[in-house]
């Protein structure tokens, strides 16, 4: 036996026999209190649910959405009773509300019978939701004491199945003595019906009548689904947040059951608070379990607060409540004089350097603004960031950072993410047999961050599946015969490492870069993360890292770390400035960027004709928009309005330092790759004629002659020198003031 138990036993709680509700007195005095709330209870000379009841009528909305608080300062014990028992009261409290809205429809009918008889096709039954301000529980927290008590539970749907019908009344027909019946199978709230013929009646209970023998079969009735009545039920599996679970377990799930106007109102990827019934069901009998004591738990839901509505993004996509006091402190640091410097600054504080590569992150927190074309084309608003380095750069270090600042993130390595785990898989279920889908890591951070490790390591089919998701912002599936598109709309933080591991300054970047253009492209802001051997500058990470291993706190030897904002309060100013700013390019600052991106393709092209080869990163109409959007996420940070020539000039400086960098590197001293190969080749053909192999030369006199004499770079000999003591050609002695030749 499968699916949800009905209205049985084990889904009501035991009553001590004196406060049974179900005798009349009791359960009529219930209705009766419950009906007076609704009609008089005031806040301010506003008779509150009165006018929501009439609101929703008119609307054909057969809802009413009760505030708990209220219903305790109203009558406290009835409140409590909600909450402890409260599969016994909502149908009262329903009864109650369906009551309400006949005497506000048809307040001229002079009895209740003339009213009720009136009345008794037009509102049928009203649903009566309950919001709460109990704590929220997690789910390891669910057990046995709370069951069938309220409880309050955060987390995302994973998946919704379609939705279904299930019947609130049965009209039944004999089919040998035509005899008919009326029968409830779930009066109230039930769960989800398990069999279709389960709980019908198993003889007929016509009465014999004179003279006729009754000749019933076992069995006798047939349903007559013209007649029955049905609401909508649908199944909902919730998964704990991903920064709710700890490290090293795997995240819990929880079936949820919702019916009539709750039902349809979520979809995958949906953060939500739900207020249900805890309750428990029959789980479908495996191999050596008990079929009587095997019970799963399941929440009966009785509201859904969207904490992150995947459906329009809404006006606060993040549902996070800011008081005005807090309003007023975030105004006050957005215009705070360096804030952006001061915020870049708290991006990973731990680690050392990196400035531009911060201000970057930065940037990717916040976003720019998305853009509904009025053809209906939609332009991304998020930034994507690709750190492409040598290994020991505090790459994943800075990743880790943003998952946990981020409102909403997601974390994944790149070797352990297949593609249907970063868009959506198909699952069937296992009750109904059907097929429905679970959202993946890019569908869960709707609106968020993709942290994706290790970017190199993943399968060329598997990176192929989140081209769509990083510059259209949705996610098509066609797989079992489902055909849809979930959105995605998240920004994409990856780290890689170059082709050898570390990055070669030989080779051209399109060598280094293992990624094909189609990818790269989509990328606003690509940074070559290079391991540089600089004295300075190793004695000062050295430094900062004694300090952290010892003291704990990210000051350096020399200067104490001033100004920087806590991790809680980034997070909730990042929020903040998503949900209540979303820049537009001023005039000016459009002149300045349609000049600049012309100037950056012909910078481009004279790259590729110095090096006689294509760039291996693209500069295409997609970058002139990457710059665009870094500029809006500057002017959000400060929540600016407009972006002004200064935002612009910001992200083009980045822009430069970062993907222009990426395109030109290999070059120096002003010379392209190119020259600079054929400089190296030709010294090199040089120094092997005039030094036979075991003779001596200074480093002095080389120097001379090459670069004073004969005008080659001094950039192109160090290199040249380099590649020739790695093939084992030559060798240092004397510290590097001697050069001798010791192979061929």
């Amino acid at each position: 036996m499968s699916g949800f138990d009905q209205n049985t036993l084990y889904t009501v709680s035991l009553q001590a026999p004196n406060s049974n509700p179900e005798s009349i007195d009791t359960a009529s005095d219930t209705i009766q209190l419950f009906l007076d709330f609704i009609l008089q209870f005031r806040d301010g000379g506003v008779f509150i649910y009165r006018d929501a009841l009439r609101a929703n009528l008119l609307l054909k909305l057969h809802l009413l959405e009760v505030n708990l608080n209220h219903l305790i300062l109203y009558h406290q014990d009835l409140g409590y009773a909600i909450q402890e028992r409260p599969a016994e009261f909502l149908p009262l409290f329903e009864v109650a509300a369906a009551k309400a809205a006949r005497a506000i429809l048809f307040p001229l009918a002079s009895t209740s019978q003339e009213r009720t008889k009136i009345a008794e096709d037009s509102v049928a039954q009203i649903q009566v939701t309950i919001k709460t301000g109990l704590n929220m529980l997690q789910f390891k927290d669910l057990t046995a004491t709370s069951m069938n008590k309220l409880v309050r539970v955060p987390g995302i749907v994973i998946s919704a199945s379609i939705l279904s019908a299930r019947a609130t009344k049965l009209h039944l027909q004999c089919r040998t003595c035509h005899s008919t019946k009326d029968i409830y199978p779930s009066q109230g709230m039930g769960g989800v019906g398990g069999g279709s013929n389960r709980g019908l009646p198993r003889v007929c209970e016509e009465p014999e009548r004179e003279g006729q023998k009754k000749d019933c079969p076992i069995d006798p009735y047939l349903i007559i689904h013209s007649k029955s009545k049905f609401t909508d039920s649908q199944t909902l599996k919730l998964q704990e947040a991903p920064d709710m679970v700890h490290v090293g377990e795997m995240p819990k799930h929880m079936l949820l059951s919702a019916d009539r106007n709750l039902s349809g109102k979520v979809v995958p990827g949906s953060r939500v608070i739900v207020t249900g019934i805890l309750s428990n069901f029959q789980a479908a009998k495996g191999k050596g379990s008990d079929a009587s004591s095997s019970r799963k738990m399941y929440v009966r839901v009785v509201h859904i607060e969207l904490s992150s509505p995947s459906g329009a993004g809404g006006s606060n996509p993040f549902g996070v409540q800011f008081s005005a006091e807090e309003e007023e402190e975030f105004g006050q640091m957005a215009r705070s004089e360096g804030f952006y410097e001061r915020f870049s600054r708290s991006v990973a504080p731990s680690i050392y350097g990196s400035d531009d590569i911060k201000k970057a992150v930065a940037c990717l927190l916040f976003g720019g603004s998305k853009k509904i074309l009025p053809d209906g084309m939609r332009l991304r608003g998020d930034i994507n960031v690709l750190l492409l380095g040598d290994p020991g750069t505090a790459k994943s270090q800075l990743l880790k950072f943003v998952e946990k600042v981020a409102p909403i993130a997601v974390y994944t390595s790149g070797k352990g993410s297949s593609a249907a785990g970063l868009t959506a898989s198909v699952q069937r279920d296992p009750v109904s047999r059907e097929f429905y889908l679970e959202g993946g890591a890019m569908v869960l951070a709707d609106t968020g961050v993709v942290c994706i490790d290790e970017f190199d390591k993943m399968r060329d089919e598997d990176r192929v599946a989140i081209h769509e998701a990083m510059e259209q912002q949705t996610i098509s599936i066609a797989k079992a015969g489902i055909t849809t598109i979930l959105n995605s709309r998240t920004s994409v933080l990856a780290a890689a490492n170059p082709v050898f591991g570390r990055y070669d300054e030989g080779k051209s970047p399109g060598e280094n870069i293992d990624f094909q253009t189609t990818i790269l492209s989509r990328f606003d802001m690509i940074f070559v993360v290079k391991d540089e051997h600089n004295e300075q500058r190793d004695k000062m990470i050295a430094a900062h890292v004694m300090n952290l291993h010892m003291k704990g706190s990210a000051a350096t030897a020399n200067q104490e770390v001033v100004g920087e904002i806590d991790l809680a309060k980034m997070k909730r100013y990042i929020a903040y400035c998503k949900s209540k700013c979303a820049p537009r390019l001023s005039k000016d600052a459009q002149d300045m960027l349609s000049s600049h991106f012309v100037s950056l393709r012909k910078e481009v092209q004279q790259v590729e004709q110095d090096n006689d080869e294509r760039s291996s990163i693209p500069i295409t109409v997609r970058q002139l928009e990457a710059i665009i959007r870094i500029s809006e996420s500057l002017a959000k940070m400060t929540l600016s309005p407009v972006v002004h020539n200064h935002h612009v000039e910001e992200a083009i400086r980045l822009f430069k330092f970062s993907t222009m960098d990426a395109v030109s590197a290999g070059s120096a001293d002003g010379l392209s790759r190119g020259e600079l190969n054929h400089e190296m080749t030709r010294i090199e053909k040089e120094l092997k004629r005039r030094l036979p192999v075991g003779w001596k030369t200074s480093y002095q006199s080389l120097m001379k002659e090459f670069v004073t004499q004969q005008g080659f770079s001094s950039h192109s000999l160090e290199r040249a020198l380099f590649v020739l003591e790695k093939r084992e050609i030559i060798k240092y002695i004397d510290q590097k003031k001697v050069i001798q030749r010791i192979g061929v």
